[in-house]
């Protein structure tokens, strides 16, 4: 530690001699011309300045680091999403084509109709484990994020702004609707 020139003058007055482990300090006052003073604190204030730039910049790449592996994550869970689009008109088509041949009650037709639901079911399991949900309006309140009103139909077997039937199957890749459900509303019957 070491101390000034008072105190060790003090230290000097008291022992009779300076403590040899400290050497002395001798503070000299410096002259610093106001010019100096005025680039010594503008060089401070720029220092401050990229200091905090250095910062910001620090933070939005930080920021940015984390919003890049959220967008990869979110389209590596959306990738298939495309190709699930093109392949529910086929789903559709199955749908048609199952309901036309159980009116067929010939042993070729249910044969055809069983090998049909095969190939059915086996596309609907992959479809499924590629994150594709049915979205099931029967019997539900109806809800415009997942369906999509037709028509409306006047009834009192079920209370007003309830799925009363459903025309078109809609369709999820996991939380992400691709089609909604096309469905028939129920309303209040005029008085």
């Amino acid at each position: 530690m070491k101390k000034t020139e008072d105190e060790m003058d003090n230290q000097t007055e008291a022992t009779g001699s300076p403590n040899e482990a400290e050497p002395l300090v001798r503070l000299e006052a410096s002259t610093i011309t106001d010019e100096q003073l005025e680039e010594l604190t503008e060089r401070a204030a720029k220092s401050d300045e990229r200091w905090e730039k250095l910062l910001r910049t620090t933070a939005d790449f930080e920021n940015f680091k984390k919003r890049a592996a959220r967008e990869k994550q979110e389209a590596i869970k959306f990738a298939n999403e495309s190709l699930l689009q093109k392949l529910i008109p086929v789903l559709d088509n199955f749908d048609m084509a199952m309901a036309a041949a159980q009116n067929e009650q010939t042993e070729a037709a249910q044969s055809l109709q069983t090998g049909v639901n095969m190939i059915y079911q086996q596309l609907k399991t992959v479809l499924i484990e590629a994150g594709l949900e049915e979205v099931d309006a029967s019997g539900k309140v109806f809800d415009p994020n997942l369906h999509e009103a037709v028509s409306q139909q006047e009834t009192n077997d079920v209370p007003e702004g309830q799925v009363v039937q459903q025309l078109r199957k809609g369709y999820k890749l996991r939380e992400r609707l691709l089609r909604p459900a096309s469905v028939v509303v129920a309303k209040s019957p005029a008085s």
